[in-house]
């Protein structure tokens, strides 16, 4: 058969290797800020102003330079930032560099459109920009790694579906018959994402040119579909496409076939399968039906063989070249990210257990944990392909080995110092939480003991995230070396014979898998119903079964202030730090009860469009935060923590008392909720909203007023001062938000709770 000869496209691949470092130093960056803040929260103070005379400030004499940021600094901000860029960023374009590279290897043809592949990129990077820039400026929907608005949602799918067909466009002109394992992984990670992203982010916006939208899920039905897609974010996007990408690179740097054949078979069928299950594991003693918390611990420690599998497979890939690891930092990196990939799969179906979920939940066990496989699985294998990459695609020699060792090392430091200390933060909490005296109260009754030991490890985990970002510079400057040291190689020339029509029908002997590799229309339907399954199974029921939220007659619909004030509760990130989910446990129920003593029921949360349970404690749990403190009490809480709580580590928030409140969109936020989602407002209360907002604001201000006559003082002051400018405190933000924090958990009673299955 004639020899076809045709070029690869190094181009494109070069273009998301750039992006890889760029955004990673980024995501680096903006998680060592976050580490920094939790304990030091004066940070944005010290950027930016203020009227603290205790702190030092770059800016001069007053606050309104942090009141000008309007939260741009804020933690819950950074946080959801961060994660964004490691995941979308970091991770996703070290992704697409690798498969862009080892596609076109596998398959023996160029990509599938030169064009195709530029939307896909520079879309990409568009879509990362924006998330930037909503970000910062609060807008998020507050859903773990789906904090995007609805506009970029849409572009996420755009982006993902021009690299599906580009991918599968590819495979159908390939030449070579059988698909290679990587191959299997990639088609896996385009299916699951794009099924996890749509049915995750179906939400109606407030209108076709607002960029707010609400869930088309509430309360327990939105906590199950996010971490449904949440747990299989970390599945399909941090861990299926790295494990493509470990099935190529790491035999390429070896120079050694992958250990096993049948392993990567098992492994992969067995892992797309238990995947999708897991998810409730995050839910555990929470509203979620006892059912699903089953199904998800099982599978979860399911879960346990298929990962390990595929950690054995790369492992004893090096079987006979464990030589080169001494000699070859690329190896080094593939070794310690394989390790680390084992560890954290091995650790969180132990989490998944009740047993030490009750402990580790909403602990910094979790951040460890998380944060184990994002340093270490997803950062070392993508720092291993980009020195696999550069020398290979310039045409020399890393500029410097012992600068690549360097940076192994200062990562692994930093890995170590990270983890550790946050696992030793875990435990600390999770067991100060839950002790008692022999009276039977609380031995750490105040919530801030529980956070100030644990101070010394925030700070060894920011040492550790310090060491990580040094060896990520380090490895900048080996790049930027060895690129001018080298020639780029834009096409590579490459031939292979053209590949023959034999049909799709399986042959006589042809074993099913050596089929299933050579029809691929074939294989991604079976790995779509595969990863269906799971999904399926847990989620249609709690879906469409009324029956699995019973209604609490009591709870009532949020009023339009308490609405505007949820909505800026979300704007602000709070829910990074607060969970609004009291389980049954004695300690959390005498910890919290507010005023009515009773831990979280799934009926209270059928109005909360999007869920807010939270994954993390840094503050206490809100749930039943209404009535526990005066109105005066938030308000200086929100101007600044520190007044009414000393030692604390929450972010200021001044820009929320001297805002003015829009109210422009409440009436439609209330007819959104009426007419989709059902939510029992009357035409009467939609038309006199602001009378309604109006009467709450004024009773709310004059109880602060009673309560604090600092604050009266001060508003007249101000009043006087700004004469016809001055916006009455009633019109503020800080108003709506105090409305919204005294309406949590308040809906029920101690007594005479009715409960009913909805007809």
């Amino acid at each position: 058969m004639e020899t076809q000869k045709f070029n690869y496209d190094n181009n494109i691949v070069r273009a998301f290797l750039y992006a890889t470092i760029v955004f990673g130093l980024v995501g680096f960056l903006l998680g060592l800020t976050a580490a920094l803040m939790l304990f030091y929260p004066e940070l944005p103070e010290f950027l930016f102003g203020t009227d603290d005379t205790t702190i030092k400030s770059l800016a001069s004499g007053n606050i309104q330079g942090l009141i000008n940021t309007q939260g741009a600094m804020g933690f819950g901000r950074i946080r959801m930032l961060h994660t964004s860029a490691v995941i979308f960023a970091f991770v996703c374009n070290s992704f697409f560099c690798g498969a862009y590279y080892s596609m076109q290897r596998l398959l023996k043809t160029r990509m599938y459109s030169d064009t195709l592949s530029w939307i896909h990129f520079w879309s990409w990077q568009f879509m990362i920009i924006t998330v930037v820039i909503t970000f910062l400026m609060g807008i998020n929907t507050s859903k773990e790694y789906a904090e995007h608005e609805w506009p970029i949602d849409i572009l996420i799918a755009f982006s993902w579906i021009i690299f599906g067909i580009n991918m599968f466009g590819t495979i159908a002109k390939r030449r070579v018959r059988h698909l290679y394992v990587a191959i299997w992984f990639y088609l896996a990670t385009w299916i699951a994402v794009a099924m996890l992203h749509i049915f995750n982010n179906l939400e109606v916006p407030l209108s076709f040119t607002s960029w707010k939208s609400y869930s088309v899920y509430a309360g327990v039905k939105d906590a199950l579909v996010q971490w449904w897609y949440g747990h299989n974010a970390v599945a399909f996007v941090l861990t299926t496409p790295v494990l493509g990408l470990m099935y190529y690179f790491m035999p390429k740097a070896a120079q050694r076939p992958v250990f096993s054949y049948k392993l990567s078979i098992i492994h992969f069928w067995s892992l797309i399968f238990v995947y999708l299950w897991a998810g409730p594991h995050h839910l555990q003693y929470t509203a979620l039906p006892a059912w699903a918390q089953a199904v998800g611990t099982g599978f979860s420690i399911m879960l346990i063989a298929p990962s390990w599998g595929g950690m054995l497979n790369g492992l004893l890939t090096l079987r006979g070249a464990w030589d080169k690891v001494r000699e070859n930092p690329i190896l080094k990196f593939f070794v310690v990210a394989i390790t680390c990939y084992g560890m954290a799969t091995f650790e969180g179906p132990l989490l998944a257990t009740k047993s030490l979920n009750k402990i580790g939940h909403y602990t910094d066990w979790v951040i460890g944990h998380v944060h184990l496989g994002a340093l270490g699985w997803n950062g070392f294998m993508a720092f291993g392909v980009v020195y696999y990459l550069v020398p290979i695609m310039w045409r020399t020699k890393l500029w410097s080995k012992k600068m690549a060792n360097w940076h192994f090392w200062l990562g692994t430091l930093g890995i170590i110092f990270y983890a550790v200390p946050m696992y030793i933060a875990g435990f600390t909490q999770g067991l100060m939480w839950k002790q008692f005296n022999p009276d039977g109260t609380l031995l750490w009754k105040n919530w801030l003991d529980t956070v100030t030991a644990i101070i010394p490890y925030f700070k060894m985990r920011f040492l550790g995230g310090i060491f990580y970002l040094s060896g990520a510079i380090l490895m900048v400057i080996n790049v930027i070396k060895t690129v001018k040291s080298g020639s780029f190689q834009k096409e590579v020339p490459a031939e292979a014979p053209a590949l023959a029509n034999i049909g799709s029908s399986r042959k006589e002997g042809e074993g099913v898998h050596l089929w299933l590799e050579r029809t691929p229309t074939l294989l991604s339907i079976l790995a779509f119903i595969t990863i269906a399954i799971g999904g399926l199974v847990e989620i249609v029921p709690t879906l469409s079964l009324k029956q699995s939220v019973p209604t609490i007659t009591a709870v009532k619909p949020y009023t339009p202030l308490e609405l505007e004030g949820r909505d800026l509760y979300i704007r602000e990130g709070c829910n990074s730090c607060h969970s609004q989910m009291i389980r049954p446990f004695r300690d959390e129920v005498v910890r919290f009860e507010g005023k009515n003593g009773q831990y979280s029921k799934a009926g209270e949360f059928i109005y909360d469009r999007p869920f807010l349970w939270g994954s993390k404690r840094t503050g206490p749990d809100l749930h039943r935060e209404g009535g526990r403190n005066p109105d005066s009490w938030h308000f200086k809480h929100m101007y600044n923590p520190r007044i009414t709580s000393a030692g604390s580590i929450m972010p200021r928030f001044p820009w929320l008392i001297t805002n003015k409140l829009d109210r422009t969109q409440m009436a439609d936020k209330m007819k959104l909720m009426k007419n989709a989602f059902a939510v029992p407002y009357t035409k009467a209360q939609i038309d006199s909203a602001n009378q309604w907002a109006d009467n709450q604001s004024k009773a709310i201000v004059e109880r602060i007023y009673s309560e604090a006559t600092d604050v009266k003082d001060q508003m007249i002051k101000e009043k006087i001062a700004k004469g016809s400018a001055y916006v009455p405190l009633e019109q503020r933000e800080i108003i709506a938000v105090i409305a919204y924090l005294q309406r949590l958990g308040t809906d029920i009673k101690t007594t005479e709770i009715q409960t009913a299955s909805v007809d």
